[in-house]
This record gives structure tokens, sequence and C-alpha cells, in this order.
């Protein structure tokens, strides 16, 4: 990098460049273009030669160049070639000196890097136009080469926002998914599998199961409204309401009179979490809820669907059922009132919660895979299940999205009643 006398101060604004390099074979001319560019503050320095010119470009910094064309050894125009080679942090305008007026020979000047050019002699009016041309564009070129080190400067601070912004999403993800501690569990009599798939870096699912005594399971699905750290918050808060490990802060289950454990009723839990949300949470999120009460002995269910896709039961024959009415969402209304559904699942007969997720893929087109697309997803891979139905079912959303992939998170329960 050429060394330079004057180091200028990027963190202030430009000022006009002050540095001259008067460069003519012709010692009286060099003193009367220095004499006259000093009287108006100029900084100059003299050279008689372009090699000349060239040691000291490589120990100054000069903002402009005052050069002979026709001068012995290397020429005005093999000077200002030489100088443009050179490692530069900012541009220096080159005006070379000539008394050729061939239009071949200006444009030769401009292929070797000239800015501008001067007749011989030199009027001292246009000399001083001149320069004040060139310092006008040097003086925008430091304005913009200062913007885009603020620019570049502002750029690495939010590249390391950025940054730590992904190390502390991936250890949300990390931690949201170990919400989901269990993800498949054998009772003998039923099997349960999980499944929680954001489609970010966290998402506003959860899914779980809970003991309520012996023979029953609680089995839920939840999808707070939006996206993101916001509604994976909510999860997380969730998850320690409905929570298989500290059943005393469980919202579903209550103490029976004889002081076992018992559970309120489906639709009476969907009313607590909706009085959670709007009474002690002051949130202005949502969320849709499918909770089901199951006996693991007789394969009865009483489950509620607040807002959340009807729950799907795919029977030992093959057949697909869609189940519920849809419901109110929690959180929305105060007050808000649940019908409970029942149902009884035969030995082999699976019952399936589910996100809209699934039932909202949509293909390159746009088209949603609906329940239709959904029922044919399920009888095409009955041969599996637990965990291994699960995946095939998102490999199935994988095929219908394409390579566009998921927009929201996919998430569902699978409750399989064992065959006889």
């Amino acid at each position: 990098m050429p060394k330079t006398d004057f180091d200028p101060m990027l963190t202030r604004p430009p000022v006009a460049p002050r540095n001259v390099l008067v460069v003519d074979d012709s010692r009286a001319q060099r003193k009367i273009l220095t004499a006259s560019l000093m009287r108006r503050g100029y900084h100059v320095r003299e050279a008689g030669s372009g090699e000349e010119a060239m040691e000291l470009c490589l120990e100054h910094r000069f903002d402009i160049v005052l050069s002979d064309w026709m001068m012995p050894g290397m020429s005005g125009l093999d000077f200002c070639a030489a100088f443009r080679s050179l490692p530069r942090e900012t541009y220096g305008y080159f005006i070379l000196l000539t008394s050729l007026s061939d239009k071949g020979e200006v444009a030769l000047g401009l292929d070797a890097g000239a800015d501008d050019f001067l007749a011989k002699p030199v009027n001292t009016d246009e000399l001083y136009a001149r320069i004040t041309a060139g310092e006008r564009i040097l003086r925008m070129e430091r304005e913009l080469t200062e913007k885009n080190r603020l620019l570049g400067a502002t750029l690495q601070e939010l590249r390391k926002l950025y940054d730590a912004l992904d190390r502390d999403l991936i250890e949300a993800r990390k931690l949201q998914q170990s919400l989901v501690r269990e993800r498949y569990h054998d009772f003998g009599s039923a099997r349960v599998s999980l499944l929680l798939e954001p489609s970010g870096p966290v998402g506003g699912d959860l899914v779980g199961f809970f003991p309520i005594s012996p023979r029953r399971v609680g089995l839920f699905g939840i999808d707070v409204s939006g996206h993101g750290v916001t509604s994976a918050i909510m999860t997380a808060r969730l998850a320690g309401v409905l929570s298989a490990d500290a059943p005393d802060q469980n919202i579903a289950l209550i103490s029976a009179p004889d002081g076992s454990r018992d559970a309120r009723p489906p639709e009476a839990v969907a009313e607590a979490l909706n009085r959670l949300l709007l009474d002690d949470l002051h949130s202005e999120q949502y969320l849709t809820l499918l909770y089901a009460d199951v006996d693991l002995d007789t394969g009865k269910v009483a489950l509620v669907q607040a807002g959340h896709p009807h729950p799907v039961v795919l029977r030992a024959g093959g057949s697909v059922e869609f189940l519920g009415a849809g419901g109110l969402p929690v959180g929305l209304i105060s007050g808000a009132s649940y019908d409970r559904v029942t149902l009884t699942l035969a030995p082999g007969d699976r019952l399936l919660i589910m996100s809209d997720g699934f039932t909202e893929c949509a293909d390159a087109r746009g088209a949603e895979l609906g329940e239709g697309g959904m029922a044919r997803l399920m009888a095409e891979r009955r041969a599996a299940g637990g965990l291994v139905f699960l995946d095939g079912l998102v490999a199935g959303l994988h095929a219908h999205s394409g390579a566009q992939g998921f927009r929201d998170d996919v998430s569902a329960v699978l409750f399989e009643r064992a065959p006889r």
C-alpha cells in the first residue's frame, strides 16, 4: 500500500483533496504550475520524469496528478497506465497535459486511464476549472467510500446479531424438542407415538400424553396462533400445565373423592385452558386444542375439539373416519363452552390427532392436501405402525409439497389399540 503524508480521518466528513503531483520534463513548466497551485493552497510535489513520478507515488498518496504527455523515457501515457495499476484505497484524478488534439490520441489517453486533458500552454483559469471538476468527483467518491464503510460496518454488526440469533434459535429448538421427552410408549394393550416437526427453527405446535390412571391416558395436540419464538414460548408454558412429570400442576388432572387421581371431562379441560389464557396469562395469542381421554382396556374415547382439525380414526378394516364438529379455539372468547365427542376404538383401530399442517399442506400450485388427501395417505400406509407410520405420512407430505417444503408446523399424536 502506498505511503502517505496525509492520513485521512474516515470517521469525519470527507474533505476536499489537496495533494497534487506535477510531472513534466520541463523544469520551467513545472515551476509555473507548482507556483500557481500553491497560491491556491494545494500541497504540490514535482517530478521531472515518469520514472521519478512513479517513485513518488510509491511513497505518497496524490489526489490529483498533472502530467505532460510527451516526455523522454516513460511517457505521460505510460505513467498514467502505471499509476492506475498502483494499489490505492481512494481514487486518483489524472489530467494529461498535451498539445495533441487528434481524437485518436485522446482515445488513447482515456484507454490508459486519464480522466481529463489540458491543452498546452496551460491556461490558468482552465486549469483551476479542470481541477475543481476533479475535486468534485473525488469528494463524491470519498463520500461514497465512507458510506460504504459505514454500511459494511453495519452489515457486519447485523451478521453478528444474526449469528447470535441463529445460535439461540438452535438452542431454543433443542429445548422445544425436549418438551416431547417420550415419543413412543407401549402400554401393552395400546401404544402412543408422537410427531413434532416445526416448519422453522421453532414452532407453535405441541403434542403429548400423560397417564390419568393405570387404565386411562390423556392425549393432546395444540397449535398456538402465529409462528416463531413467541408461539414457542407459549408452548413451553402450556407444556407445564399438561405435564406428565408434574401431575399436581396438570390442569387436566384432579383428585377423586377416594383420593385417587382422576381427570376433568375433556370439555372442562378446554374451558380451564380458556380461562388460563384470558384471565391469567392475558395473552393476545389463542390456540386450537384436541384433547382426548382414552380407556386403554375398553377403547372408549371422550374428546374435545376446540378449533383443531378433525381427529381421524383409521379402522382395522381400512376405512377412514373424520370426527367432531370444529368448536371454538381456546383463548378467544371469555366463557366459551365446548362439546364432548365420544367414540369407541376396536382392537386394531387407530386414532390420529393432527395439526392443520397436514391438511393445509400445499403443492406447487397452491392446492392443499385436504381431508381427502389425508385419508388417502393414511390408507396407503396402513401396513406400517407407530413412528414408522407417522414418518410415512410426513414423507407423503413432502411428496405433495415438493421443493417448497412445509409452510406450517406438522405435529401428530397416534394412538393404536393392539389387535386381538
